[in-house]
């Protein structure tokens, strides 16, 4: 628990006709065009069309002709995996919405030397910011590892393991390895702003998070179904997504959420897995606030 206390750091071509009944006809975009035109907000908003290699770095340059270092395993991936060479163009990126387009101008034995070629860019965080609360702590088998891929690939803006009376513990020394795993998957979907994986926290540490927020889903068996009990608006900043242990939460921690100000939604009629409830709901609702804001 040391490790872990300690630790704060920071899909769809054709669907089915009950989906496209909730989606409206703008929001089924593709990802397969890529337009030579100067980037617009709609650009902006979905940098998976990036075509360059990307590469995560602190220091960024702020504008164009400056040079900044870049070393370590983004080094190794540059050099020795990609084997890139001088005047290769590529992206870095700061984990923080910076992007900056340039060049290799050098390279040596220890790392290589990245011209900008423009100025940098602040991509702002897109659409309602999900954080994920899930009682994942006893899960084995990867199964942590593959909830913390899909959590960064669908764009979660954080994750932070939950603690309940049926899982009260969750292994220690993983946080690490559980960073590494957001890390590779944000570099591989190109997401701008790194998720962040909170230390775990105890339920009632939970109530106070969701009596502070507006919007709060709690994934809970017997509830309302998802798209019969959701209601917001794009306008919303931020929500909070909840999903119990396998067995549920008990009787009384769904009354005490519900109490606080959670709304109850279901995920149909079969037990899920942990992680699977959670990509179920956060999948289901990135769509849902994406399709509201392209109305």
């Amino acid at each position: 628990m040391r490790a872990l206390a300690a630790a704060s750091r920071p899909l769809f071509s054709d669907l089915p006709s009950l989906v496209r009944s909730w989606l409206p006809p703008s929001s089924f975009k593709t990802f397969a065009s890529v337009s030579s035109s100067p980037p617009s907000d709609s650009d902006l908003r979905n940098q998976s069309r990036g075509g360059l290699p990307r590469f995560f770095s602190d220091d960024l340059p702020s504008r164009k002709g400056l040079v900044v270092r870049v070393q370590g395993s983004e080094f190794w991936h540059m050099a020795k995996v990609l084997r890139l060479k001088q005047e290769d163009r590529v992206e870095l990126f700061n984990g923080k919405g910076g992007l900056v387009e340039g060049c290799i101008q050098s390279i040596d034995k220890t790392g290589v030397d990245f011209i900008a070629q423009e100025d940098q860019k602040l991509i702002l965080p897109q659409g309602i910011q999900w954080q994920v609360f899930a009682a994942f702590g006893t899960l084995k088998g990867g199964r942590a590892d593959w909830l913390i891929e899909k959590c960064t690939e669908l764009g979660a803006s954080s994750v932070t393991p939950l603690l309940t009376e049926r899982s009260s513990i969750i292994s220690e020394n993983r946080v690490d390895r559980l960073e590494r795993v957001s890390f590779a998957a944000a570099k591989q979907c190109q997401r701008l702003h790194q998720m962040v994986l909170n230390p775990p926290i105890k339920f009632v540490t939970l109530l106070d998070h969701i009596f502070k927020s507006k919007l709060c889903l709690v994934a809970t068996a017997e509830a309302t179904p998802l798209l019969n009990a959701v209601n917001f608006s794009a306008k919303e900043s931020s929500g909070l997504l909840i999903v119990g242990p396998e067995g549920d939460f008990t009787k009384k921690e769904v009354e005490m959420m519900l109490e606080a100000g959670g709304t109850a939604v279901g995920l149909g009629p079969h037990r899920l897995r942990v992680e699977t409830a959670t990509i179920a709901l956060l999948a289901t609702l990135v769509m849902l606030s994406d399709s509201q804001e392209m109305i």
